[in-house]
């Protein structure tokens, strides 16, 4: 099975029928003030987040990017990623989730046909799947064999996001007799399916992340998306283009939570003067440590953020070309993405690190929370590590390399 032919690229927004960006940028914020108010309780009960996923159906957000003419939202990704880094800013777990809900939902039509694709979009909206799985490398990967009616998946997947409340499950898988990696929709309702949540992390306990058996699950010709080949024969500038693609929710996730415990210890640090609230060390906002403090953080983030505003009119730009973004300017797009990567990993660990010291011992305090921001952000960087996206940049730099061609989930 060779690779699926890529769209086009998204459609103008002149061109769009649904609601415009002010409208869904409302209703992320209005999500995420909802997800703000019991997130601290909510994390520490660690319970599989259907009610948290209830709340995001309602506001029509898991539909976000299917076209309005198929019956979703009719959004493009600027207005996606903002949703998420909204989201994130309240509930760094659920950020993530809706985040790999995004990228998998928006696969199914990036890698099959057409036809496949608008009837895969259509069911989605219509029955508000929520996605969850992954298209990432693993060994031993997921085998696919061919059994007497379609095929018959096997294996274990040992990390995915969302799976503990996924309606559908993507995943990557080889086909047994050629050894091609293919992209599979699978049912977790199917026979065969055995979700395993791993409720032992320290962080991101909301993201709905486990394992996944599979035994002998049946798959339909139809449930194949397309290929993940890496080969340049087969896989066209465009089709490279979605793990930059991904990879830039990962930004936006990293940001979020930066942006989101600041705005946190602001507010506490503003309540310094109350007996209830010293804030740390003088109980002081006047206090030069803290402003100083403040200010290195703000530069951070703020930095981070244009980095990846270029990174976004990028992405944007190279999915408008659609079939004729060239090798080079998917290089040139997914690097700029790997440097917005790293100065988002570095404001997040350094804003959820040093928050704890801004507030004082008070943040160790379980009723206060402020810890979740760490553990959120320092649970998805260890899955998530930019060290080889530096490499890749500094690759690029030196050498020219087109950096590999590597899904995020």
């Amino acid at each position: 099975m060779g690779a699926a032919t890529a769209p086009s690229g998204p459609a103008s927004e002149s061109d769009r029928t649904g609601p415009g960006r002010a409208h869904w940028l409302r209703v992320a914020r209005e999500a995420a003030d909802d997800l703000a108010t019991d997130a601290v309780s909510r994390e520490q009960a660690g319970k599989p987040p259907f009610d948290e996923v209830s709340r995001l159906r309602e506001a029509g957000l898991l539909t976000l990017l299917v076209p309005a003419e198929l019956g979703g939202g009719g959004a493009d990704w600027r207005t996606a990623y903002a949703v998420v880094r909204e989201i994130a800013a309240a509930d760094g777990a659920i950020g993530q989730l809706i985040g790999c809900h995004y990228f998998l939902s928006w696969s199914a039509g990036f890698f099959t046909e057409p036809a496949l694709a608008a009837r895969f979009e259509r069911r989605s909206a219509a029955e508000d799947w929520c996605w969850g799985g992954g298209f990432a490398r693993q060994e031993p990967p997921l085998t696919l064999n061919t059994a007497s009616r379609g095929y018959g998946l096997d294996g274990r997947q040992s990390y995915a996001t969302g799976v503990q409340v996924a309606d559908r499950l993507a995943v990557r898988a080889v086909r047994a007799d050629t050894g091609e990696p293919l992209a599979v929709l699978v049912d977790p309702a199917h026979h065969g399916v055995r979700i395993e949540g791993d409720a032992d992390t320290f962080g991101q306990r909301l993201a709905a992340g486990g394992s996944v058996e599979f035994d002998a699950v049946p798959i339909a010709a139809d449930d194949i998306l397309g290929s993940l080949s890496a080969d340049e024969d087969d896989l066209s500038p465009l089709a490279a283009l979605t793990a930059p693609v991904g990879r830039l929710l990962s930004v936006q996730l990293l940001l979020g939570m930066a942006e989101g415990v600041l705005a946190e210890a602001r507010e506490y640090s503003r309540a310094g003067n109350s007996p209830c609230h010293p804030a740390w060390p003088l109980g002081s906002p006047q206090d030069p440590q803290v402003l100083t403090a403040y200010g290195e953080l703000t530069v951070l983030a703020r930095s981070a953020s244009a980095l990846t505003e270029q990174a976004l009119e990028a992405v944007h730009s190279g999915l408008a070309r659609g079939e004729d973004l060239t090798y080079e300017e998917y290089a040139d797009t997914s690097v700029l993405v790997a440097m917005a990567e790293a100065a988002a990993s570095r404001a997040a660990q350094e804003s959820t690190t040093r928050a704890l010291d801004i507030i004082g011992s008070r943040s160790a305090s379980s009723r206060l929370g402020f810890d979740r921001f760490w553990r959120n952000a320092r649970t998805h960087t260890l899955y998530e590590p930019v060290s080889h996206r530096l490499r890749d940049v500094g690759d690029y730099f030196l050498n020219g390399a087109h950096p590999p061609f590597v899904l995020p989930v």
